[in-house]
């Protein structure tokens, strides 16, 4: 294989490693946003969660411990957010910012008053983190041209939760297209009414929604702190919650098409740090900052473009009056 080849192959792995905490929390969106109602709380729950599973991850020895309690954490702001604009028909938009701000703000002062270090937790150590899982036969199929380097580099390798990631999609879309309970969740963020007129809670409905998308948001947030990094740092998340609602309105709120778009800005922060310091004709060396801001430009681009072309659910943003 090519030096080019191996490094676009290298790029493609990077790729899915940056896109899995934003495939996860697209997932979340999706589910949330389907019901109804409206969650730029994502950022929010996956930056408590991160912080959450290293403090737990830390403490306590064991990543999966970590997980557990990132989803919890994540699963009671979900159920928050829930009480706000179901029960008490808030401003979805408003209690949802609430979230981040409040997680923003929570993590840092918990964060110096348990380990005092500027807000961050300790590093963790190697059994305290997910490490990489090698498969079955990776030295036999190695010797295999191409096919060899494909299965070490981009399919090997990775750790549990990004396999999670990938597995939520075609997870996602089954519960969503396949199964009553996806297809009353679709009606009642378009017609809410009918659903309630067949004798089923939209209020229920709704409530199950945001629990979904606050334990995929949990993975999300362990993800970074036990997974992708080793320990939690300020402001891990990154804006990577608002990245992920962008893939949600790119992909028409449908997990495949999300899932594309996940992957298209997990590409570009990975093909960013591999072009760092590269000399670019007419414009020389690429600026890092440039490098470091391109998944945001994009998340602007494709908002501004295709934003007006994406059809919501009839109901999001409604909250429902019995």
């Amino acid at each position: 294989m090519s030096d080019f080849a191996l490094q676009l192959l290298l790029t493609f792995d990077a790729t899915l490693r940056l896109a899995a905490p934003l495939i996860l929390c697209a997932m979340a969106g999706i589910f949330s946003e389907r019901s109804g109602i409206i969650d730029i709380s994502l950022e929010g729950k996956m930056l408590s969660a991160a912080f959450t599973a290293a403090a737990v991850a830390h403490l306590a020895g064991s990543p999966w411990l970590g997980v557990a309690a990132a989803i919890a954490v994540s699963v009671a702001l979900g159920l928050v957010h829930g009480f706000a604009c179901i029960t008490h028909r808030g401003n979805q938009v408003v209690s949802g910012l609430a979230i981040n701000i409040l997680a923003s703000g929570l993590t840092v002062t918990i964060g110096i008053a348990l380990f005092r270090q500027g807000g961050q937790t300790p590093p963790l150590a190697s059994d305290d983190r997910f490490r990489p899982i090698t498969w079955w036969l990776v030295d036999g199929i190695n010797q295999i041209p191409l096919i060899g380097t494909i299965y070490r580099e981009l399919i090997s390798g990775h750790n549990a939760l990004v396999y999670v990631a990938l597995a939520a999609v075609p997870l996602s879309a089954w519960l969503l297209y396949k199964t009553r309970f996806g297809l009353r969740l679709r009606a009642v963020g378009e017609v809410p009414e009918a659903v309630d007129s067949a004798g089923v809670s939209v209020y229920w409905l709704r409530y199950r929604a945001v629990i979904i998308a606050g334990m995929l948001c949990g993975l999300a947030g362990a993800y970074l702190s036990t997974g992708q990094g080793a320990g939690f740092v300020r402001e891990m998340s990154a804006g990577k919650g608002y990245i992920a609602l962008a893939a949600v309105i790119f992909g028409k709120w449908r997990p495949a098409q999300a899932f594309a778009a996940c992957l298209m800005f997990g590409f570009l922060e990975a093909a960013a740090a591999r072009l760092q310091g590269i000399h670019i004709p007419l414009i020389g060396e690429a600026p890092v900052q440039l490098m470091l801001a391109l998944p945001y430009i994009m998340t602007v681009l494709l908002l501004a473009g295709f934003i007006g072309r994406a059809n919501p659910p009839a109901a999001i943003g409604e909250p429902y009056v019995k």
